[in-house]
C-alpha cells in the first residue's frame, strides 16, 4: 500500500506510530515529516556538509525503525527521534575526530539559510546568521547544542531534556551558561548583534 502525503498529513506522530507498528509503509510519513528537520539539526551541530549528514540521518532513521516497539508513548515522539538523531550525530562526531578526520568538515552554505528557508534574506539578517553561526561553532558541543535545540529548534525546555536525557534544570542552567558564553565569544571576536 502507497501512504499518500494527504494521508500522513492528517494523522498525528501518535497514529502514525500505530499505524506503522502494522504497516511498514506509514514509515514514509514519519521519514517525511521529520526528515528536513532533522538533516538541518545534523548539519548545525556537526558542520557536516550534506553528504555527511544525509548519512547520518539514514543511520538514525534505521536505529528509529529497529526501536520503534520499544517507544514510550508518554514520550512526545518528536523527542524520542530527535534522542536518536543526536546521539547518532554525536558518535558519528565523535568516531570522525577519533580517526583525526574531523578535518573533512566543511562551512556548508546551507547553514547559513534562514531556517524557514527563506532564500530572500536582506542583507543583514544573512549578516546575522553568518555571525550566529560563527560564534556557535567556537561553543563547547554540549552548549551549542542547548543553543540550537532551543532557539533553532524552538524547543521547550521539557523536550530539550527528553533529547538530551538530563534533567530540565540543567538544561536551563547549560542554556544560561551558553548564553554567557556566546555574548563572551561574540565579543572576543568583535561581533556585534545590536546595531
Amino acid at each position: 500500500m502507497i501512504v499518500t502525503e494527504a494521508i500522513c498529513k492528517q494523522l498525528s506522530d501518535k497514529e502514525i506510530v500505530k499505524k506503522l507498528r502494522v504497516d511498514i509503509d506509514y514509515f514514509s510519513c514519519l521519514y517525511d515529516r521529520y526528515e528536513s528537520r532533522l538533516l538541518r539539526y545534523i548539519m548545525r551541530i556537526t558542520l557536516a556538509n550534506n553528504e555527511q549528514a544525509q548519512d547520518i540521518l539514514q543511520e538514525a532513521f534505521i536505529k528509529i525503525w529497529r526501536n520503534l516497539n520499544d517507544y514510550d508513548e508518554s514520550l512526545k515522539l518528536s523527542s524520542w527521534i530527535y534522542r536518536i538523531v543526536h546521539n547518532e550525530t554525536i558518535s558519528y562526531w565523535r568516531k570522525q575526530k577519533s580517526l583525526g578526520k574531523d578535518k573533512q568538515f566543511q562551512l556548508n552554505e546551507a547553514l547559513f539559510k534562514d531556517v524557514s528557508n527563506d532564500f530572500e534574506m536582506n542583507e543583514d539578517k544573512e549578516q546575522k546568521e553568518r555571525q550566529t553561526h560563527q560564534v556557535l561553532k567556537l561553543l563547547p558541543l554540549k552548549y551549542k547544542t542547548v543553543l540550537i535545540l532551543k532557539f533553532m529548534e524552538n524547543m521547550s525546555y521539557h523536550d530539550i531534556s527528553d533529547v538530551l536525557k538530563i534533567p530540565e534544570g540543567t538544561v536551563a542552567t547549560r542554556i544560561n551558561r551558553a548564553k554567557s558564553m556566546f555574548i563572551k565569544e561574540a565579543a572576543n571576536n568583535h561581533i556585534s548583534f545590536f546595531n
